[in-house]
């Protein structure tokens, strides 16, 4: 499997529920605190949305038109394929009351083109799950139940803002796990300042003796706007050192290939291939995927990227007055596009094919870079071969961020002469200076801050 996208893969789409019944301290997703009046307006303004991109006529041809503004008939994306993902992120989508979430799925499934098998995913808190509450949601279709644990330690959860206890995550898991879902996933955060790598092994010992069926593991970041960063910035929250950050992550994802979860993306592991998150691979291989909601992020798989008004209140108006709640559109170049393949396909262990990508992409990077790789070999970041396949070692996927910086993107007369793809776009060249920039300039933690891994997430 290449971490580039193939030809025709079918699309995804995700949907941002803002509310949480607090905001966590680590948190910089578009979330907020919300009572049933502001709870009732967003589901009438996601509705309408859903509506809008329903009339547009999302269909099996055509694609996005160049647009300007909030435009909404400049807006047409229409992959070629019925989505087989749905993930309701946020946010809290299970704080959503039972007939909101009904209408909501309704309306997907009634307007847009939602594959009758595809993957639906439901992002929960523990202190959320009931037995009637789970029975209701396999009822709507939820296939997928993501799990905001983050610790089974007491003082990492009462440090990190939780609701819940250990015993209520532990609770929440088993009933989960007997109600039939096709996967439950876990979020644990590792690098908490205080957890020891004995008392973060302990949460990883409990997580794999519940037996989900997919375990993510993030590393605490402390972001702008954050209560952490602002604790931060007056000297009260010290964060781990980079070194315990590392002998952490080799921790997990050595303990968990060890119980049974071997990983297939850096944050990722699954007990076996049929439990990874179907949705979330899009995001990995460059799949097209819609957003809904506020400051939801979309892609159309060639080149266009869009992201909404991250603000309810913005978005709402941007609704009520143009249609659509589009903020901005991102038009990517080909060296862009290039750059972001090779930064995500680096975070996954099936790495990226350099031959499949200079015919997706017409830009080859092996013959710039056939030096880097061998070096990058030796070093032991990258796993030895013929260079066709760039393959990250558990090494490696320490750096994955970094990695893509090194490689050198060809530009101009440099790039591959032919390529079923090729796209242009009409957009300026990479400058020079921007060939070896980081993975965040070309739109990457736009896509992965916004609309791509929902809430609860660090």
């Amino acid at each position: 499997m290449s971490a580039v996208s193939e030809a025709g893969a079918a699309p995804g789409l995700y949907v941002h529920v803002p509310f949480c019944d607090r905001v966590c301290p680590y948190c910089d997703f578009a979330v907020q605190t919300g009572g049933p009046r502001q709870r009732d307006a967003y589901l009438r303004s996601l509705l309408q949305e859903i509506r809008c991109w329903a009339d547009r006529g999302v269909g099996p041809t055509g694609s996005l038109g160049s647009a300007s503004g909030r435009d909404p008939e400049a807006l047409r994306w229409e992959p070629g394929q019925a989505f087989d993902s749905v993930y309701l992120g946020g946010g809290t989508p299970s704080s959503l009351a039972l007939d909101a979430l009904e209408q909501i799925l309704a309306a997907l499934r009634g307007g847009l083109p939602v594959a009758e098998d595809a993957e639906l995913t439901l992002e929960a808190n523990p202190e959320d799950i009931s037995d009637h509450r789970l029975a209701a949601w396999r009822s709507l279709g939820v296939s997928r139940l993501s799990l905001g644990v983050q610790s089974f330690d007491p003082a990492a959860l009462d440090l990190l803002g939780r609701s819940h206890t250990p015993r209520q995550a532990i609770a929440a898991i088993e009933r989960s796990m007997a109600a039939g879902f096709d996967a439950v996933s876990l979020d644990l955060i590792f690098a908490v300042p205080g957890q020891t790598v004995a008392s973060w092994e302990a949460s990883l010992q409990r997580a794999v003796e519940l037996r989900p069926h997919h375990i993510s593991c993030y590393e605490l970041t402390v972001h702008p706007g954050t209560r952490f960063f602002r604790a931060r910035q007056r000297g009260g929250f010290l964060e781990v050192s980079d070194d315990h950050k590392a002998e952490q992550f080799f921790v997990t994802h050595r303990f968990l290939a060890a119980a049974g979860y071997p990983a297939y993306e850096v944050s990722n592991f699954a007990r076996r291939p049929e439990f990874r998150s179907r949705h979330n691979a899009k995001y990995w291989d460059h799949t097209a995927y819609l957003g809904l909601g506020p400051s939801a992020h979309s892609y159309d798989g060639r080149h266009q990227r869009w992201w909404n008004e991250p603000r309810l209140i913005d978005w709402q108006s941007a609704l009520d007055g143009a249609g659509s709640g589009v903020l901005e559109v991102e038009t990517l170049t080909p060296e862009q596009r290039v750059l972001e393949a090779l930064a995500l396909g680096l975070r996954t262990t099936a790495g990226v094919d350099l031959e499949h990508m200079a015919g997706l992409y017409g830009i080859d990077l092996r013959p710039s870079n056939a030096t880097l790789v061998e070096s990058l070999a030796e070093r032991g970041l990258l796993e030895g071969g013929s260079g066709q396949r760039l393959v990250p070692t558990l090494e490696g996927l320490a750096l994955a961020d970094t990695l893509a910086a090194a490689f050198e993107i060809p530009t101009g007369a440099d790039k591959a002469s032919t390529g079923p793809d090729k796209v242009s776009t009409g957009a300026d060249e990479v400058p020079s200076s921007a060939k070896r920039a980081s993975a965040r300039a070309s739109g990457i933690d736009a896509t992965w801050r916004g609309a791509v891994l929902g809430g609860n997430r660090p």
